[in-house]
């Protein structure tokens, strides 16, 4: 344990050093040799007006412009520089009760010159301001992206002739595809074909349930609002797992549909979107074959594995994957044909 003492010793050391020569040096983080008050040539107690009033006879005294050689210009320039430095620090109530406690607290060396290269350095714009602003362009960007593939998806449906034909007779039942000789006269076919095109998506739009990532977006589910209201789901999801295990864990009541459906779910181990995906056939015979009992489900799970590697024994493109795995192994990267 020797060798830890004297690395705390030495450690210690450094800090006393730098800290002394911190409190001979201290005014150097702001305004160089002296005491920004002194630079303005004002007392600490005095006034805004005091301090500006006392920089702009100084400014004017030392501007670089005010000088003919060059070597008073740099001398002036300096001195300007110092004398506005200064003039920074002391006009504003938050950068001077800072210095203030600098010249209070010289011993708080590493808080002291915190807070200097924070004002220097840091971003001049409000955090919370950038945080909103951040926040929102999300929001805007996700219901954006949203709608645009909700309206990819209705485009992909009004594609397939199945549920084409039907949005058309319905079109047509409701007299909706009517044509108007007079109102049309002066369209083109193609403004008649995309007006055509729009009522039988918006048919489809009404008619279809379409759910998980391609749903229709709402405002609901932008980041704004479920950052409000993240308390209530908060609120809401440690409800729901205290009353699942009361009933489910200790009191042993049976499930109910949704029960099952919940449990099957997270025995397929997908979300909530891509379950909504499946088909209604698919999801009846899950419930018929009670797969939210763990047992079943393993059963089930095994018989769907085995068929996926018959299926897949039998496909030409898994066995030639098969046939090069073989031949050249996992670890290997050609370009033969």
């Amino acid at each position: 344990m020797g060798w830890v003492s004297c690395l705390v010793l030495v450690v210690v050391v450094v800090t006393v050093t730098m800290a002394q020569e911190y409190q001979e040096d201290m005014v150097d983080i702001y305004c160089g040799d002296k005491n920004c008050y002194e630079v303005l040539g004002v007392s600490r107690d005095s006034s805004k007006k005091e301090i500006s009033k006392a920089y702009r006879k100084l400014a004017g005294k030392w501007h670089p412009d005010m000088f003919r050689t060059e070597e008073e210009k740099e001398i002036g320039e300096k001195k300007f520089m110092q004398i506005a430095t200064a003039y920074e620090t002391l006009r504003e109530d938050e950068s001077r009760t800072e210095y203030d406690y600098m010249l209070e607290h010289p011993e708080e060396m590493w808080r002291n010159y915190y807070r200097y290269y924070r004002r220097r350095v840091g971003p001049k714009v409000d955090v919370r301001l950038v945080l909103a602003v951040t926040i929102s362009l999300i929001s805007a960007g996700q219901y954006y992206f949203a709608w645009t593939n909700y309206n990819e998806a209705i485009k992909c449906l009004a594609a397939i002739p199945k549920y084409r034909i039907q949005a058309t007779e319905i079109a047509k039942g409701d007299g909706l595809l009517k044509k108007d000789k007079k109102a049309d006269r002066w369209k083109s076919k193609e403004e008649i074909r995309e007006e055509e095109e729009n009522v039988i998506r918006g048919i489809i739009a009404d008619k279809m349930d379409i759910k998980g990532g391609y749903a229709k977006p709402h405002w609901m589910d932008v980041l704004w609002i479920q950052m409000i209201i993240f308390p209530l789901t908060t609120y809401r999801w440690s409800a729901f797992y205290i009353s699942w295990l009361w009933r489910f864990g200790i009191r042993r009541e049976e499930y109910g549909r949704q029960e099952q459906l919940y449990v099957i779910r997270k025995n397929l181990g997908v979300s909530q979107g891509q379950f909504d995906q499946m088909e209604e056939e698919e999801v009846e015979d899950m419930l018929e074959l009670e797969l939210w009992e763990k047992d079943k489900f393993k059963v089930w799970k095994a018989e769907k594995d085995a068929e996926m590697r018959i299926k897949m024994a039998s496909s030409g493109r898994y066995k030639q994957y098969r046939r090069y795995m073989k031949n050249h192994g996992g670890d290997r990267m050609t370009f033969e044909d």
